[in-house]
């Protein structure tokens, strides 16, 4: 989330659907797999919303590219799976997509189907050419969401989603979440502003959720935060 002050991020082309997709052999979605069911997957934020929705499912962590997770769907290791949409599409595997899930049942990571190029802010060729490369309203949804991600010090490590949508009127809604791992407590935040006040939309849902996850969720928070060793200014 963290870039050195002489970085610059641009996005690159529209956004991809953000969706996670749901893959199995034994069910046509969620809401079909029998109780009891396994889903694999290692993300604490797909975890935590899976429990909250389904919470008489087994979530089993797996690792592995999305050929070895489909494999563990095809050996029977696991019942189900959650990838995101906009890479399976990429790769050309979203033949194996069984449902897309609502972004009210599991709201997708932040970034989640947008791509991004990073350069030297001294360099300007680089920097006209991915300006030219970029698309306004997909950058100020990520500014937005990259902007609340960095009030919660988050990582892939803590239970965090956020989803930044134009309403085709110059306003973004940023939708974020806070969980507990085991889906027991979870806090959202939904938030408007003109699409301009793209970041200042981040910090402020960033800050409503702080208010609202209570000690619990703010405990794990603190341990799941990712260690930083900084350089000194004065470091060669």
């Amino acid at each position: 989330t963290i870039l050195p002050d002489s970085i610059v991020f641009h996005t690159i082309l529209a956004r991809e659907d953000a969706r996670d997709a749901f893959i199995s052999d034994k069910a046509t979605s969620i809401e079909d797999l029998a109780q009891g069911s396994s889903i694999g997957t290692a993300s604490l934020r797909r975890k935590s919303q899976l429990l909250s929705y389904r919470p008489d499912l087994t979530v089993l962590p797996i690792r592995g590219n999305v050929d070895t997770r489909l494999q563990k769907i095809k050996e029977g290791i696991i019942d189900a799976t959650l990838l995101a949409y906009a890479g399976l599409k990429r790769l050309g595997k979203d033949r194996e997509i069984k449902q897309l899930i609502d972004t009210k049942v599991i709201l997708p990571a932040v970034g989640q189907g947008a791509l991004a190029a990073t350069c030297r802010g001294d360099d300007a060729y680089a920097n006209t050419v991915l300006a030219l490369l970029s698309e306004p309203t997909t950058t100020a949804a990520i500014v937005a969401e990259r902007a609340m991600l960095a009030v919660l010090d988050g990582s892939c490590h803590t239970p965090i989603g956020g989803l930044a949508q134009p309403d085709g009127q110059g306003h973004l809604e940023l939708r974020g979440l806070v969980a507990l791992p085991d889906g027991a407590k979870t806090a959202e935040v939904t938030m408007t502003a003109p699409i301009t006040k793209a970041e200042d939309l981040g910090k402020s849902v960033g800050e409503n959720l702080l208010i609202k996850a209570g000690p619990d969720i703010l405990n794990f928070l603190e341990v799941g935060k990712p260690l930083f060793v900084r350089p000194h200014p004065e470091a060669e």
